[in-house]
């Protein structure tokens, strides 16, 4: 869809557009609303600032939209489809990297009682594995705002690959 296009939609039918990129009601509404815009640029800033901070509930509310970092998603979702391109990297059948990713997965999970996190978008299978290793000896503080600053990375690039100038 063009950005005029996007501009152009019902408040309804742009929300329908955003929601596959992150599902924070108060995010997509914020990117809504702040149609027209004047370039694909201006859609991506301000879809990388609007809503911040993200509050810890609507955190938790859109991890539970992302399969842990190995995992395909299941179904025929835009979101899923989404998923399962941005982490085509991670083959499935590199059994090495398999075990690796799971059990940096249960140990991220044990840690920080959530999905691990990462904008897989251009990142090999060794650079995420890499990530994991590392953000696992962070603190629950400092792995809140990492997680939120990859939802947005995320986000954006979701957006900038359903609305192109």
């Amino acid at each position: 869809m063009t950005l005029d296009e996007f501009n152009a939609l019902s408040r309804e039918d742009a929300i329908a557009v955003v929601r596959p990129c992150l599902d924070i009601q108060r995010w997509i509404e914020a990117v809504v609303d702040a149609r027209p815009y004047a370039s694909a640029g201006d859609l991506s800033e301000t879809a990388g600032s609007v809503a911040d901070p993200f509050t810890a509930e609507e955190l938790e509310a859109a991890l539970a939209h992302h399969p842990r970092i190995g995992e395909r998603a299941q179904g025929d979702s835009k979101e899923a489809s989404l998923s399962r391109n941005e982490q085509s990297a991670v083959d499935p059948s590199d059994r090495e990297v398999q075990e690796a990713l799971a059990a940096g997965n249960a140990a991220y999970d044990q840690k920080f009682g959530r999905v691990f996190l990462i904008r897989a978008a251009g990142r090999s299978a060794q650079e995420i594995l890499a990530a994991l290793n590392e953000r696992l000896g962070n603190t629950p503080e400092e792995e809140d705002i990492i997680v939120a600053e990859q939802l947005r990375q995320i986000a954006v690039l979701r957006l900038e690959g359903a609305v192109q100038a």
